[in-house]
């Protein structure tokens, strides 16, 4: 049944290798303000972003995905017939009925590699975690056959000129999942909250631009982040009855979640502490929680507009979100909301903005969000073997020095390419026109598209390792 003998459970499932991708070229959200005549600080300070990847008409969810997934494949280094799994997590739909998962196949053709389980996952920007879920219940169920499994979550968020646009982004990010891995899921620590709600939704699929009602938008997500939380508290006691005290911030050495921007991220940080406040008994909160008194009736159903509520408790945890969260956000603020990727994109800031000793045996909470409504909350233990972790975290290394290689591009010029993806979107035949020639090395692109809307794709040549 596994590869630990019968009967049991492979040992310490999780990711044993980790790959992010995102645009070449960025648009800065100081200049954007500007450029949209909104108030100095809107978007920079108002919403904690300061800039914003963007891809032109050259790239879609595909080549995107074909991107990741080859640098995941050249960095692991292993034949293509030792992953077993693969599945794509994504809501950037360019086709009703093929998956980005068949497009993906090409990769293994060169190696005759078929058998390869697993489809695209679709809600918001839960798919992602939707697939890796799959993977992880895969490896541990009967169906398992000794191989691994290959997660892609991948988007390309943009909104319609106005309010939201700066809380697009884009990229992908590609996760080799495994028994023996160096960060380990917590198994039976997983709490899920699922609702319906129309708080953001595609339903014109002419178009890339979602529906969204932002108001409805932060409530979800925040009483979904309530659910999943005490949840996970009450799995949590159910599993270790030995530790008596309940699950508060203090079990976690870092928290990680989905950042449609930074500023609700710190907002979510300080939920968690208001939710331990709130389910703390009353004398213990008058030693931890002083002069927090006009607070000990509150519902946290009613909180979730409350300036006062928020604003004392994002105070009370501003030490605890500069400890736990804030290195998490890097990317976020960076390249902008990924969607499926967002949350997995924290955990590659944590990982490059952490050293090795600081990340050793230790327990990261994951909240996963996606609108309509779809949320999980899990755990993932680091692994405590110093030169597996390092190894892990070197991988990484290219990350903030591709970061440092992008182009930015002026407002007037982004709103342009913008409009060129809005008008061929669904275009056919179509030859895109943005410049290849920013694009990174490696970076697959999209050539052409026929008649029949068949779309075929060439690469950047990669970099040659220098010798």
């Amino acid at each position: 049944m596994s590869g630990t003998g019968m009967g049991q459970w492979p040992a310490d499932v999780g990711i044993v290798g980790l790959q992010i991708i995102f645009p070449s070229q960025f648009v800065d959200q100081t200049e954007l303000e500007a450029f949209d005549g909104v108030s100095a600080g809107k978007y920079t300070i108002g919403l904690g972003q300061h800039r914003m990847g963007f891809c032109s008409d050259r790239e879609d969810i595909n080549s995107l995905c074909l991107t990741a997934v080859r640098k995941l494949l050249d960095e692991a280094k292993i034949p293509l017939s030792r992953i077993g799994r693969l599945e794509v997590g994504t809501e950037t739909i360019v086709d009703k009925s093929k998956s980005v998962k068949s497009v993906l196949m090409q990769l293994f053709e060169p190696e005759g590699v078929t058998d390869l389980e697993g489809i695209d996952t679709t809600n918001a920007c839960y798919g992602g975690t939707a697939a890796l879920l799959n993977a992880i219940n895969w490896i541990e169920s009967s169906s398992w056959d000794g191989r691994l499994a290959l997660v892609v979550c991948g988007d390309i968020a943009v909104y319609a000129q106005g309010s939201a646009r700066p809380t697009g982004g884009a990229g992908a990010v590609a996760m080799l999942i495994g028994p023996d891995a160096p960060l380990r899921f917590e198994r039976g620590l997983r709490a899920t909250y699922m609702k319906h709600a129309y708080d953001f939704y595609k339903p014109d699929l002419s178009s890339e631009y979602p529906v969204v009602d932002g108001k409805l938008s932060i409530q979800c997500y925040l009483s979904a982040l309530d659910a999943c939380y005490q949840l996970y508290r009450k799995k949590f006691a159910q599993r270790h009855p030995d530790i008596l005290t309940p699950v508060t911030l203090d079990t976690f050495d870092a928290v990680i979640f989905h950042s449609p921007y930074c500023k609700l991220v710190q907002k979510s940080l300080a939920r968690i502490g208001l939710n331990d406040f709130v389910l703390m008994p009353p004398e213990q909160r008058a030693k931890q929680f002083p002069g927090f008194e006009q607070f000990a009736n509150v519902r946290l159903e009613d909180t979730y507009f409350d300036r006062d509520v928020e604003k004392a408790f994002m105070a009370q945890y501003a030490s605890v979100f500069a400890a736990k969260t804030k290195r998490s956000l890097h990317l976020a603020s960076q390249v902008g909301n990924m969607y499926t990727p967002s949350v997995y994109s924290c955990l590659v800031s944590l990982l490059i903005g952490s050293d090795v000793d600081e990340l050793l045996g230790k327990r990261v909470g994951v909240f996963s969000y996606g609108s309509g409504l779809a949320s999980s909350m899990y755990s993932i233990a680091v692994t405590t073997d110093r030169d597996r972790l390092a190894e892990f975290k070197r991988q990484l290394n290219y990350v903030q020095p591709l970061l440092d290689r992008r182009t930015k591009v002026d407002p007037a010029e982004f709103t342009k390419l913008m409009e060129v993806r809005e008008k061929n979107n669904h275009a056919a035949p179509y030859e895109p026109s943005g410049s290849v020639d920013v694009l990174f090395p490696g970076t697959y692109y999209l050539k052409s598209v026929d008649s029949m809307h068949r779309r075929t794709y060439e690469r950047v040549p990669p970099e040659q390792p220098s010798s």
